[in-house]
């Protein structure tokens, strides 16, 4: 591999986080998502910040379901 290949496929590798209003389609993984996977999963997923997640979640007044708690030890 030569060094412009190289360093192709690291630009490449490089995903830019999406910034600004959440899509429809973003949105609705967001509510399948948020209840029962951890915030920092979700903005992967996403490829968001989890701050701009938890802020999008709050606005649509999702909350984190008892499982979900339950099993990160926030609830017994």
């Amino acid at each position: 591999m030569n060094i412009e290949d190289f360093y192709k496929e690291i630009t490449m590798a490089k995903k830019k986080v999406v910034t600004g209003v959440f899509t429809k389609e973003e949105t609705n993984i967001l509510k399948k998502m948020y209840p029962n996977t951890s915030t920092k999963e979700v903005a992967k997923k996403l490829n968001r910040k989890p701050k701009s997640v938890e802020a999008k979640a709050s606005n649509l007044g999702l909350k984190k379901g008892s499982k979900y708690l339950k099993k990160v030890g926030l609830r017994k």
